[in-house]
């Protein structure tokens, strides 16, 4: 009875002592398939004058597998997937190099060019959530990741980039609001992704007429509540309960950033997460783990750096050069699980 009674009470302390997951989020800049599906951007039409064939297309799995198994996440969601196929054969590539996610999620409902997946090592319940019926608006991924019996709900985002106007990333927003709005009190959420917005977007937009079609109000401001009352950011001190905290305020201003654009960066990419992720009281997000990976080799040499994107030669016809990696930076966080 003694020995039945002390390994109940080790299996619960060892359930109780919940476990550490990292969670990346990347922008793999256009990973496409070798099927024609007809939504595809020109140059990834294959075996065309561009060049994207089966070469490349291994290589491009390469580059991104090479940067995930450095970063050795549990749990990576993505931006700039074509489809299943595609994403299937990154699964692969991993596996192959070690780097085992047994389960898979894709946006596919839509017909888009591109669409936001997970690769989990935990167990996923996939939804969608439908931001518009137009064309080429991209659904969002609704991940219910199963960790130690309990739901982490992660959202993964790619919101109309800034060639068109805020209006058209308030969809998104709104859409991504009215469903976290149903969840149970205290749930444990993740917003990530490619929201095509500065984590201070409500600032650095307002003189764009370009973009400022709606008055002074972003979505990942003002909808999603990532500022107080006086139009700055949360911090964990100042957050409130129908607030969310954007984990950019967790490192100095210099390293925000994730897309260089004209010589400018910029914060696209972000984990934005619920109250409950920063209260302490259950499962938490864990303090000073959120950072950009800024591996070397993710960068052009020579004195002005840039981002080493995927290549394209200079010389014409121009075609795909087997080279380079994304014109974003991945970004990684840890989270206790309880």
């Amino acid at each position: 009875m003694r020995k039945l009674c002390f390994l109940l009470f080790l299996t619960i302390s060892l359930y109780a002592q919940g476990v550490t997951v990292k969670i990346a989020a990347y922008n793999v800049e256009n990973l496409f398939d070798l099927k024609y599906s007809g939504t595809e951007y020109s140059e990834y039409i294959p075996n065309t004058i561009w060049q994207w064939n089966r070469k490349n297309y291994r290589k491009k799995l390469q580059n991104i597998s090479k940067v995930i198994l450095d970063i050795n996440p549990d749990i990576i969601a993505l931006t700039e997937i074509e489809s299943d196929l595609a994403l299937k054969d990154l699964q692969k590539e991993l596996s192959h190099r070690g780097l085992y996610f047994r389960y898979r999620a894709i946006a596919n409902k839509k017909r888009t060019s591109v669409r936001s997946a997970i690769l989990s090592k935990y167990p996923i319940r996939k939804q969608e959530i439908v931001v518009s019926h137009s064309y080429g608006v991209r659904n969002i991924l609704e991940a219910k990741v199963i960790i130690n019996s309990k739901p982490l709900y992660i959202y993964v985002n790619h919101w109309k980039a800034k060639s068109g106007p805020e209006s058209k990333r308030i969809l998104y927003a709104k859409a991504l609001k009215k469903r976290l709005d149903k969840l149970p009190k205290n749930t444990n959420y993740i917003l990530t992704g490619d929201f095509n917005e500065h984590y201070e977007e409500h600032k650095t937009f307002k003189r764009k007429r370009k973009h400022n079609d709606t008055k002074g109000i972003t979505g990942i401001n003002h909808v999603l509540k990532t500022i107080d009352k006086k139009g700055e950011l949360y911090t964990k001190k100042t957050l409130e309960k129908d607030g969310n905290y954007n984990l950019w305020m967790e490192v100095p201003a210099s390293n925000r950033w994730t897309h260089i654009y004209k010589g400018k960066k910029e914060a696209l990419d972000h984990f934005i997460v619920s109250p409950s992720l920063v209260d302490k009281k259950g499962s938490y997000y864990i303090d000073g783990s959120f950072n950009t990976f800024k591996a070397e080799y993710l960068f052009t040499k020579g004195k002005r750096k840039k981002l080493y994107r995927w290549q394209r030669t200079r010389s014409r016809p121009i075609h795909h050069a087997g080279k380079g990696y994304s014109d974003h930076l991945p970004i990684v966080a840890e989270f206790y699980i309880n």
